[in-house]
């Protein structure tokens, strides 16, 4: 595996881990309001 296959790999994963954690906080903060 290449750096660069490396890097694109680590990228798309760390956007998918902050779209994760901004789904997480947008569900809490709909059950506070409740």
């Amino acid at each position: 595996m290449s750096i660069s296959d490396a890097l694109q790999l680590m990228l798309g994963f760390g956007t998918f881990v902050v779209v994760l954690l901004a789904l997480v906080v947008e569900l809490i903060k709909n059950q506070q309001k409740k």
